[in-house]
């Protein structure tokens, strides 16, 4: 279990005992990707600049992520960047795409490319730690305090961007690399554990409370596969934050068949996407874990009464797990009408079970 400090003017953050196998007066709530994309101060703010540019710049960075946290009143801010950021930081030619996504210039092929890239420093990343610091001051005066959660994308997802060249389906080119080329996976795999690992410290020293490591497509591996060739490198980025000290979040996406190996890799709460029934997963994770999520981001587009509804579910399975906080099984969708996120977060911080 990891201990809050009682003299942390955080140390009653329901976000924070939850994560810290507690059980808190209610149940917290925060959502994936709820800095940006679906928010019209977002998109004011943003207007014609680039994306990388945005995760640069300690003003925007701070602004950003607040904007969720005063709109709704969620209890965690999460970090704005993006996972190839550290990779930009770096010297990585590589851009964010409008509509595509991350895409590379020179895709990483053997064993020179990987030692192309360099480590990463905290001189990389000065804006970082600065936003960090701008945030942690803001957010202590915002709802009696609100922990902030550091952001980096997982090894295996970051790999999956670099050998690609951008956003795939098939991680034909990843795995042909994994199986015939294991000597540059394993030290492919080594260089972004470490760079994700320096990028959370990062944030961690400059007063993040907790950290959520994000291997989106993590679900393209089988259990054996990612036993083999993921998880080291995973447990390696969460074992550098745990000892730290703060409370680590590990959320893959498809990754029902992966939650133990997923929370072995060393996490006190382990995330639940939409496609896998939480009490399922619950079971499958055991007494040592929390969990998060996982109401389907879809259903923000249904009526209300539905949406809550199927709240209400979740939050009662949640009771039987070690520790629980609510968000949706993946990040918000761009379309999202942020009124229905403003009714989620306050059914969820108001809500009581049914008598009987």
């Amino acid at each position: 279990m990891v201990e809050i400090s009682t003299s942390d003017a955080l140390a009653s953050s329901p976000f924070l005992q939850a994560l810290a196998g507690r059980k808190p007066s209610r149940t917290p709530v925060w959502f994936m990707r709820q800095a940006g994309r679906s928010l019209p101060e977002y998109l004011k703010v943003r207007e014609g600049i680039g994306m990388l540019e945005s995760c640069q710049n300690a003003e925007l960075i701070t602004e950003i992520t607040l904007q969720p946290v005063r709109r709704y009143g969620v209890d965690a801010a999460i970090f704005f960047s993006d996972i190839v950021l550290p990779l930009k930081a770096v010297g990585v030619d590589l851009d964010i795409k409008p509509g595509v996504g991350p895409v590379i210039a020179n895709p990483v092929r053997t064993l020179a490319d990987v030692e192309a890239i360099p480590d990463l420093t905290p001189e990389h990343v000065p804006y970082i730690a600065e936003a960090v610091q701008n945030l942690t001051g803001e957010l202590a005066g915002i709802n009696g305090g609100t922990p902030l959660i550091g952001f980096a994308g997982a090894p295996f997802t970051v790999a999956s961007y670099l050998v690609e060249g951008g956003p795939s389906k098939e991680y034909a080119k990843t795995k042909a690399l994994m199986f015939g080329a294991p000597d540059v996976w394993d030290a492919l795999m080594r260089k972004i554990a470490g760079i994700s690992g320096a990028f959370l410290e990062v944030q961690v020293r400059a007063g993040a409370s907790a950290v959520q490591l994000f291997d989106s497509w993590a679900g393209a591996c089988t259990p054996a596969d990612y036993e083999r060739h993921v998880l080291p490198y995973s447990a390696e980025v969460l074992t550098r934050i745990g000892e730290l000290g703060v409370p680590r979040i590990h959320f893959g996406v498809n990754s029902a068949m992966l939650l133990p190996l997923m929370g072995s890799a060393g996490a006190e709460v382990v995330g639940v996407d939409w496609r896998t029934p939480l009490d399922w997963a619950i079971t499958q994770l055991g007494d040592d874990f929390g969990v998060q999520g996982n109401l389907d981001p879809a259903l923000v587009f249904a009526p209300t009464e539905v949406m809550l509804e199927q709240a209400g579910r979740i939050i009662e399975t949640g009771r039987r797990a070690k520790g629980h906080i609510f968000n949706l099984g993946h990040g918000v969708i761009p379309t999202t009408d942020p009124d229905q996120l403003a009714r989620l977060t306050e059914f969820v911080q108001s809500y009581e079970p049914a008598e009987g």
